[in-house]
């Protein structure tokens, strides 16, 4: 029999599911998903899964994110993503707080997102599970 301390153990190793309005993932345009695989592999021990030429979901063992090479590399950050429940509810909530939609809802493989902007300018993107 499994004792409690590592039941609550294996609980908390446990990948939690996406939580409502939270950072959820975060995307880096790259020039090279090769050579960003190499690095972030090398330098911190983090695991890959390839969808297709052009873009790379990584994992850290706690957060996922993704290398993009279908933008422009742009200095100053990655994109951060948070996850919506309810996409339109979401939006919704960012235009009344007087956020920019920048980009539309659209679908990709999983979901759907879209990208806005916050007063200062900062882009940031919100999706949902399909």
């Amino acid at each position: 029999m499994m004792s409690e301390n590592r039941a609550l153990e294996d609980a908390a190793n446990t990948e939690k599911p996406h939580q409502d309005r939270r950072i959820d993932y975060i995307e880096f345009n790259v020039a090279d998903i090769a050579r960003s695989k190499e690095f972030y592999g090398t330098a911190f021990g983090w695991t890959f899964t390839d969808y297709g030429p052009n873009y790379c979901e990584f994992s850290d063992g706690h957060m996922k994110g993704g290398f993009d090479a279908t933008g422009p590399v742009t200095p100053g950050g990655p994109l951060v993503v948070l996850y919506g429940d309810d996409l339109t509810d979401v939006l919704g909530r960012i235009e009344a707080a007087g956020g920019t939609i920048v980009k539309p809802i659209f679908a990709f493989p999983g979901g759907q997102r879209f990208h806005f902007t916050d007063p200062d300018g900062y882009e940031l993107a919100a999706w949902t599970e399909a």
